[in-house]
């Protein structure tokens, strides 16, 4: 009954965020990922989704439709989006998959984290952190294209831009870290 009371709007914009990851997957993994069409699609649906997270945030904040759910289903939204595009181009063996253990460890981790530490105080998400998720959503975008039919020269500014999210991933998983060892010393 609570959940039906913060149904709205912005949390039916993040639900469907949620349902097209398996819709991404199927685009992706169909023909082993090796099909030009499914691939620009596979691209578009995620640039889609991602895009969409900017849209159930600023409705939630601009109608005062924050609600608990939301704040719990965003981010599972952005996790499940991003981590399942990672295994999927894993999957086909377009990316390494130490690359997406390291993204995949520091995004639960520090989500999970942050669920904790809600009883402490709430950590922000850092302009080094939207940075991350923007090198993120670029540099998986790009490699959900079939590069095999584009210029080399994308498939290096993919690689390029994937390196630089990588380091923002773990810097930035560093500094939440830290910010959280400080709220729980001083909490003490």
């Amino acid at each position: 009954m609570r959940i039906l009371r913060q149904w709205n709007v912005a949390n039916a914009v993040t639900s469907v965020r949620i349902l097209l990851v398996p819709v991404l997957m199927v685009i992706l993994l169909a023909d082993g990922g090796d099909l030009v069409g499914h691939r620009w699609w596979a691209s578009a649906v995620f640039l889609l989704t991602a895009l969409t997270d900017r849209l159930d945030g600023y409705l939630a904040r601009s109608r005062r439709m924050e609600t608990d759910l939301g704040r719990i289903l965003d981010p599972i939204a952005d996790k499940l989006l991003v981590g399942m595009a990672l295994v999927g181009l894993a999957l086909i063996g377009d990316l390494p998959w130490w690359i997406v253990v390291v993204i995949l460890v520091r995004e639960v981790a520090i989500t999970v984290l942050r669920f904790v530490l809600l009883r402490i105080e709430v950590i922000p998400a850092s302009q080094g952190g939207k940075i991350k998720t923007a090198l993120q959503v670029a540099a998986i975008t790009v490699f959900l294209m079939p590069l095999w039919v584009l210029p080399q020269s994308v498939t290096v500014m993919a690689w390029f831009v994937l390196v630089a999210a990588l380091a923002f991933t773990v810097v930035t998983g560093v500094r939440y870290l830290t910010e959280a060892g400080r709220l729980v010393r001083a909490r003490r």
